[in-house]
């Protein structure tokens, strides 16, 4: 549950960021690792703290759509359309960048990814950091607070366990708003060429997107814009993960009786319950639900003290792009410690 905004908390957070420093704020998708977006020292530190290439371009957070001019060189009719549609929200536009948008938001690209959060901290941390600055399109740069290619934290207990809060960590305040209501990352569409590309799917789908442009949404090809949560591994668990077909799964744990496994899997996926089994956790029906709690299932069966992760894969239908997306990118990001069993 949602925990009420503590204005005191928000306050002492603008000071943070006005000095330079790192606040890791709840938003709707996950807790993401704060910074002025104006100010290239504080960016540089979230790429230090986060063990983050330097290329690997940053979501500029801003409190609403009168911020597209200020960051954007150009913003097309599409943009102002879906801005219209769902910011606030979980959806992040790709756009040629302003002036404003420095290389070190960026990765040096000509493009800038923006989004308007929805999430009550967000946009309360949003509305008095534009007050603080004196200025509607102030914004922070908030990647997700976790180290790169990690599990993406939506919780403040994953943000402590992983990033820690200073002195002994690299966080100067964690906001603690409770769990992130969508658990996955925003989706994310290029708006900077002759026509929409999905860069990156999430709880709002490619069919509400099209709704609104009234075209397809083609996904986009090599020459799109670096973005982020894009890399081939990525939101990894540091035990190896496989994904398996629901029909598999009992052949699978048969065959690698001896090792230590935790599963993720939907109740009809059955299988001989043995001590190999340290952990079983009952995946939801729901595709909204399983996002929301992906990555709280993840920590949790990355924790347990298995060898082996083993998920079922979700189905293969368009309400589940964005979970098979994570999924994908996490085996991969895995698969370092899977050895040929």
């Amino acid at each position: 549950m949602t925990r009420a905004v503590d204005g005191a908390a928000i306050a002492r957070a603008v000071e943070v960021l006005a000095a330079g420093g790192l606040v890791a704020v709840p938003t709707e998708t996950v807790y993401g690792l704060a910074a002025d977006a104006d100010c290239e020292r504080a960016v540089r530190a979230i790429f230090e703290a986060k063990g983050r290439p330097a290329d690997h371009p940053l979501i500029v957070h801003v409190a609403g759509a009168e911020a597209l001019d200020a960051w954007a060189r150009e913003a097309p009719g599409a943009a102002q359309a879906l801005a219209r549609a769902f910011w606030p929200g979980p959806l992040t536009l790709v756009l040629a960048r302003s002036r404003r948008a420095h290389d070190g938001l960026t990765g040096g690209q000509d493009t800038v990814g923006l989004r308007a959060p929805a999430h009550p901290w967000a946009r309360a941390l949003l509305a008095a950091w534009c007050e603080k600055r004196g200025d509607a399109a102030a914004a922070l740069a908030a990647p997700s607070a976790n180290s790169f290619g990690r599990i993406s934290p939506t919780t403040a207990a994953h943000v402590r366990a992983d990033l820690g809060e200073k002195p002994e960590g690299r966080v100067d305040l964690i906001l603690d708003g409770g769990p992130c209501p969508v658990g996955i990352e925003s989706t994310i569409v290029d708006l900077s060429g002759a026509a929409p590309r999905l860069l990156r799917p999430g709880a709002i789908t490619r069919a509400q997107i099209e709704a609104v442009l009234g075209s397809p949404l083609p996904d986009a090809a090599s020459d799109a814009p670096r973005a982020s949560g894009r890399l081939e591994k990525h939101y990894a668990p540091r035990t190896p993960l496989e994904l398996v077909p629901p029909a598999q799964l009992h052949a699978r744990v048969n065959a690698l009786r001896g090792k230590r496994i935790a599963v993720l899997a939907p109740p009809l996926a059955l299988f001989d319950r043995t001590a190999d089994v340290v952990l079983r956790l009952i995946a939801p029906a729901a595709a909204d639900e399983y996002a929301r709690r992906l990555y709280a299932f993840l920590h949790e069966l990355d924790a347990c003290g298995a060898e082996r992760i083993l998920v079922a894969w979700p189905p293969a239908t368009p309400e589940w792009e964005a979970v098979r997306d994570r999924l994908r990118r996490a085996q991969a990001g895995s698969v370092e410690g899977l050895d040929a069993d």
